[in-house]
């Protein structure tokens, strides 16, 4: 079973076409087999909350909450390690802003 704040490979489809990609990923929740989660990128100049190799990224990465999807159990290559609690809560204060944008 897969946790919320757990950094994985997955294969992602992309929307605008019938391909898909092996990519790093960041679970957001689990529930009924489907997974959220929050891509990744090596493109340290993007937006997001920063992951380091000092975390146990591959190479310094951005988690990007502006890109937010759902994936199954079975999308799951592997898990490649685990965000620190306070890493991991950071993300979660960052969402609840940008959900909390969405009252205005």
């Amino acid at each position: 079973m897969h946790e919320s704040g757990d950094i994985i490979i997955t294969r992602v489809k992309f929307t605008d076409s019938d391909t898909s990609k092996i990519r790093p990923a960041m679970i957001l929740f689990e529930e009924l087999g489907n997974v959220v989660i929050a891509g990744i990128t090596t493109n340290t100049r993007m937006k997001g909350i920063p992951i380091s190799m000092s975390e146990g990224a591959a190479q310094d990465s951005i988690i990007k909450l502006n890109y937010i999807f759902t994936i199954t159990n079975e999308a799951i290559i592997k898990t490649v390690f685990r965000l620190s609690k306070e890493k991991k809560y950071r993300v979660f204060e960052e969402l609840v802003k940008k959900l909390g944008s969405l009252k205005s």
